[in-house]
């Protein structure tokens, strides 16, 4: 797969507070931290941008409230922070898409002349799929990369119970068959980043 010098790695929510299982219950794709951390080396190797969003949840009993140890990005994140040789952007947001966060992400890629974008991060069916939406609708090229992202176990309307496994396959066929985004594997991400 053809992935642009410029291609910007859209980092969604890699946060601890998704750590918490009491809160959140069972999650999918066990590799997606592995495969997450791989995709920002790969970025930052090749002096690629990468964009890092963090949520910031209003939410008084959220895990990821800001001023809560939850709202931390994962160590191995942060550890990567700053460490490229391309730009890096933070973005914080308080809801699903990372394009209604601040400062204005649009913006930047755009000012950086980016049209191709991949998502990886946290939730696969809730910010990750939503900031791929997002960016298919403004015009962008979007890569999802499915295995760098994870979410839970979900409860919807009459009953209706579904796995993380379950929402995750849902959210990749949404995107892919109705024309958000690729949905592809880490490994062919890496594969295109040369």
């Amino acid at each position: 797969m053809n992935i642009a010098e410029n291609a910007a790695l859209v980092v969604v929510d890699v946060q601890k507070g998704f750590e918490e299982e009491g809160y959140w219950g069972t999650r999918n794709n066990p590799e997606a931290d592995d495969n997450i951390a791989a995709l920002i080396d790969a970025w930052q190797a090749t002096g690629r941008p990468v964009v890092f969003v963090r949520h910031d949840s209003p939410k008084p009993e959220s895990p990821l409230r800001a001023g809560y140890v939850g709202n931390e990005f994962k160590e191995y994140v942060e550890q990567r922070r700053g460490k490229g040789g391309g730009g890096e952007l933070f973005v914080s947001k308080s809801v699903n898409s990372a394009f209604y966060g601040t400062p204005d992400l649009d913006a930047w890629l755009r000012g950086a002349g980016v049209s191709q974008i991949v998502v990886a991060g946290i939730q696969t069916n809730m910010c990750a799929e939503t900031t791929a939406r997002m960016g298919g609708n403004l015009g962008y090229e979007v890569v999802f990369a499915y295995d760098a992202t994870y979410t839970f176990d979900l409860v919807g309307p009459f009953g209706w119970r579904r796995s993380a496994e379950e929402i995750g396959r849902a959210s990749a066929v949404s995107l892919h068959g109705g024309g958000f985004a690729r949905v592809v594997l880490t490994r062919e991400v890496l594969g295109g980043v040369g």
